[in-house]
């Protein structure tokens, strides 16, 4: 009787293992989409799915400041231990992130019920193309402070959402580049330069213009990557991800993007975040494809959770079809960015400030007409009618530089400011230094003015600088730090040092320490210096 009680155990917990998955739902699910999962609760059901599959397990991507850990998941068949397991493996490796904005929770539901799903399959059929990286929940310090009073003009879930910001008070999706919070200084270290993957999918939630459809994504849009990615993501991937979209999987869908006037949609309809402090765009500066998900805050619940799970289902759909020609055409990127660095072209330029103009071809988006109110404090504003409006109007789109600068060979740097090596560091760059001292053609920049911002950014107040360049020979010491721009970063390396750059390291403070003299007039000389062309230099890797 015992051995048949024993038996009749291993049994029962074989078939957990095997079809158990079906029997866990998320937070949403449970609650018919009234309620979102909590810190705990997303523990929990990874904890499940660990114990429904052999082909999951997880890796921490940093630790809050409140002491929570952020999860990664790794999903593969078979399981990669380390990326050295995928050097010589066929597969695409893919990473969605979700609750970047903890008030913005359909991804946390979706990537959970996704991998639930796919992973009930005996066998998946994606994985025989794509190792799949999940992290569910980003800011899980935003996420526990979950109330109803958070995005009361959200529709639903009507027991509450998260907050935007991390414990730091700091918007993760403004800090791709100065990289001061542990959540997004993790996943630069533990996913993108650990796992590099080829696609990266950020999942949000809008705050903007009317319209019908429940599901809205993009592009990276940064002009300082390399353009072909971003022609090959808005010519090809994106337009057959919407058709499957709609197609496939019966989801109304657009391109994300505003309204320029929400009472007169003919204007066009713009996507204005091109910074690379933008996750999904700061991944195109790594020569990698970034897409942003926004789900459509004035849609219902559940709409908004099924819109982005079956958004998932068409990203994976396509990577796994064209995984060969992305690899492909990733490795060219790099190639490029690397033979550029190497020998640049009088041509070669880095673009300080650009523009947007709409792409050729014009969107569909289905709207309402909107009525101009006086708000509480007087203000005017406007209000969606029940009146539906279709309007095929110019997508603004398509950043292109306005003001250029030399792209270098190598930068010099001659601080040693830990704050500065670490960043770069932590960003993935390879820094070297040199070995002697040595006498160098290279361009200072020579600052006429610099501005601080006069209301704080993000705990900064954010500068921008004015000056020239001025070419000449000058001494530098042994251990002077190098950053040659021949390296698959190398367009990454330029938008932090480049003095102009409009989101690099002098925007965010980094040298300011460095720039103005205790006393007197006038400033320091910049600590940073272009080698313009190739140069042969002594250097050691010292990263």
């Amino acid at each position: 009787m015992k051995r048949s009680f024993i038996l009749w155990l291993t049994l029962l917990s074989y078939a957990f293992n095997i079809f158990g998955q079906v029997n866990f739902q998320t937070v949403a699910e449970k609650s018919d989409f009234k309620s979102t999962s909590d810190y705990n609760d997303v523990r929990i059901f990874i904890d499940q799915l660990k114990k429904s599959s052999h082909y999951i397990r997880t890796e921490s991507i940093a630790t809050s400041v409140e002491g929570r850990e952020v999860p990664l998941l790794i999903i593969g068949n078979p399981l990669p231990k380390s990326p050295n397991d995928l050097v010589n493996d066929k597969r695409i490796v893919v990473y969605i992130q979700a609750d970047i904005h903890a008030g913005e929770v359909e991804g946390k539901e979706a990537t959970l019920m996704y991998v639930r799903d796919m992973l009930s399959e005996k066998n998946p059929e994606m994985l025989k193309n794509i190792v799949l990286l999940i992290c569910p929940l980003f800011n899980p310090d935003g996420n526990e402070k979950i109330s109803p009073l958070n995005r009361t003009y959200q529709n639903g879930p009507v027991n509450g959402v998260g907050v935007r910001y991390n414990g730091q008070f700091l918007d993760l999706n403004r800090d791709a580049m100065k990289a001061e919070s542990p959540e997004v200084r993790g996943v630069l270290k533990n996913v993108f330069d650990k796992w590099d993957p080829a696609v990266f999918m950020d999942c949000h939630t809008t705050d903007g213009s009317y319209h019908i459809e429940p599901t809205t994504f993009t592009w990276m849009v940064n002009p300082n990557g390399d353009n072909s990615l971003i022609t090959y993501m808005r010519e090809k991937m994106m337009p057959d991800m919407s058709k499957t979209l709609s197609g496939k999987y019966m989801v109304e869908n657009c391109f994300y993007g505003e309204f320029y006037d929400m009472m007169d949609p003919d204007k066009g309809w713009v996507l204005d975040a091109s910074e690379p402090r933008y996750l999904s765009n700061y991944y195109g500066i790594r020569n990698r494809l970034g897409i942003l998900n926004e789900n459509y805050v004035y849609a219902d619940f559940k709409s908004r959770v099924m819109g982005c799970y079956y958004l998932i289902h068409s990203l994976i759909d396509y990577a796994s079809v064209h995984k060969s020609e992305i690899e492909s055409m990733l490795k060219d990127a790099d190639i490029r960015t690397i033979a550029r660095g190497t020998n640049p072209a009088v041509t070669d330029s880095f673009a300080i400030e650009y523009k947007v103009r709409p792409l050729p071809e014009k969107v569909t988006v289905k709207t309402y007409e909107a009525e101009l109110i006086n708000d509480a404090d007087g203000r005017r504003n406007y209000t969606r009618t029940d009146r539906r409006k279709d309007v095929t109007i110019p997508y603004y789109i398509d950043y292109y530089p306005t003001r250029n600068v030399k792209f270098p060979f190598a930068y010099l740097i001659t601080t040693h400011d830990p704050a500065i090596t670490d960043i770069l560091k932590i960003h993935g760059i390879k820094i070297e230094e040199l070995s002697a001292d040595t006498k160098i053609d290279v361009q200072r920049f020579e600052i006429s003015e610099l501005k601080g911002a006069t209301k704080l950014n993000q705990g900064h107040y954010t500068n921008s600088i004015s000056g020239k360049y001025i070419s000449g020979q000058i001494d530098f010491p042994a251990g002077s730090l190098v950053v040659r721009t021949a390296q698959p970063l190398g367009n990454l390396a330029a938008y932090l040092l480049e003095p102009q750059s409009n989101d690099g390291l002098v925007v965010w403070n980094y040298f300011d320490r460095y720039l103005v003299p205790q006393w007197g007039m006038g400033y320091n000389p910049f600590p940073v210096y272009k080698i313009l062309n190739n140069t042969e230099i002594k250097t050691k890797l010292i990263m």
